[in-house]
């Protein structure tokens, strides 16, 4: 958005800048404190971008409540060209704050292009159309804009295949370190195009796993980058996961982890988890999870209290030289589950796919550095797969069918079985699981 604001700048025909609201969020039941922030902070952002000619004037001072709208229709008065400015995180801000800043913009929006901004982007991870939500208001709205001055809503797409390879040989022209094209495909499999993730894979590959550029990067690369930021939770993830305790998100996602019906999912929660990312429509139109790894971190994260929260298990799982023993680890996780399932079912938030995350918090502890534990998931399925490899001087892999036993429904055991059957055959796995 910078880079865009500069071109526009650059162009002569626009003033533009980017100006966050973030700094308003620690304000959000005080409008007049967070105005006053806001403008404190604008005033650091414009220094930082244009040049003093193209700078607006000292703040004027003005009322709490209408600081915001006297501030832009200052500097639109002032600027020798219609003024363009991005307000980015907008959706940092709630309840008053939200409403205020909101009005106030509603307020200018007739006295464009000279006494207000020619342009108003608002930049974040929600669609205008959910700010009302934010801010107190209903859940249903009737309008794509709560204040009727929207023009568009853009969402930044995905990345095609084609975008990843050329955003990747741009390093490649730069280092010389080459991407085969089965490392690009694999990249873009694992992210299926998503900005941050493209990006944030490629730094881990070329800075921290293969930092010479004489290593031809492949997608053993990827795979270890993938692990990296699975486990460090970077910030882009932490985020994602904050939105999984929102009840708009989970009424979503839990079904969707568990294999269920979305058929009474409100359309705004499904149309919510989409703008977030978190969800995408497949080429057939169904929804699923937005990419492999972001399949990943959702049950890690919703099953991370969990894990926290087990007792020391002893690896009674291994045999004497190391290698997991299968059988023992039945027998240890019924054990287990015994002792301690009930109690834990209280620490998870999805109580739908309660007994699932349990499971996995336990194998997460039995891999522990030492293996992998994949799971696959998918609307109307009935059902969870899990795969769990394990190294050692006899690998392992084990596949696994969750089925949940629900009060009135039929015994899931024979469909059970059956669906297990296929999931080993995918596998390439005996009857047996492993």
């Amino acid at each position: 958005m910078i880079a865009l604001a500069q071109e526009l700048t650059a162009s002569g025909v626009y003033v533009a800048a980017l100006a966050s609201v973030e700094v308003g969020a620690a304000f959000n039941s005080d409008p007049g404190a967070a105005e006053l922030a806001i403008l404190d902070s604008w005033r650091l952002d414009i220094m930082a971008q244009l040049p003093p000619a193209l700078r607006p004037p000292a703040w004027p001072e003005a009322e709490a409540g209408t600081r915001t709208r006297t501030a832009l229709q200052t500097w639109a008065q002032a600027a020798p060209r219609p003024l363009v400015v991005f307000i980015d995180e907008i959706d940092a801000l709630q309840n008053e704050t939200l409403i205020s800043v909101l009005r106030q913009l509603r307020a200018g929006y007739n006295w464009r292009p000279t006494g207000f901004p020619a342009s108003l982007a608002l930049i974040g991870m929600r669609d205008v159309r959910d700010y009302k939500v934010a801010s107190g208001g209903s859940e249903r709205l009737n309008t794509a804009s709560p204040f009727n001055v929207k023009a568009d809503s853009v969402t930044l797409d995905a990345f095609t295949s084609e975008d990843v390879a050329a955003l990747y040989q741009q390093h490649t022209d730069d280092t010389g370190q080459v991407f085969t094209p089965a490392a690009i495909d694999h990249a873009f499999y694992l992210t299926q195009g998503q900005p941050w993730l493209v990006n944030a894979l490629a730094r881990q590959v070329v800075e921290v796993i293969a930092p010479d550029p004489k290593i031809e990067i492949t997608p053993f690369h990827f795979d270890a980058a993938k692990e990296i930021l699975i486990q460090r939770q970077d910030t882009h993830l932490d985020s994602l996961a904050e939105r999984l305790r929102e009840p708009r998100v989970r009424r979503v996602i839990e079904p969707l982890l568990a294999g269920g019906s979305i058929s009474d999912v409100p359309q705004d929660d499904i149309r919510f988890v989409v703008d977030l990312g978190l969800c995408r429509f497949d080429g057939a139109g169904g929804l699923v999870i937005a990419n492999p790894i972001y399949k990943e971190v959702l049950p890690r994260v919703l099953a991370f209290t969990t894990t926290a929260s087990l007792p020391h298990i002893s690896p009674s799982w291994l045999r004497s030289d190391g290698s997991l023993d299968p059988d023992r680890l039945l027998a240890a996780f019924l054990t287990f589950w015994r002792q301690h399932g009930q109690p834990l079912l209280g620490s998870v938030h999805y109580h739908e796919i309660a007994p699932h995350l349990v499971l996995m918090a336990f194998l997460h502890r039995v891999v522990n550095g030492n293996g992998t534990l994949d799971r696959e998931y998918a609307i109307g399925s009935r059902r969870m797969d899990l795969c769990l490899r394990y190294g050692g001087p006899r690998p392992v892999t084990m596949g696994m069918e969750l089925k949940v036993w629900r009060d009135g429904e039929s015994d899931p055991l024979e469909e059970g079985m059956a669906q297990i059957d296929e999931y080993l055959a995918g596998l390439g796995l005996t009857a047996a699981g492993w």
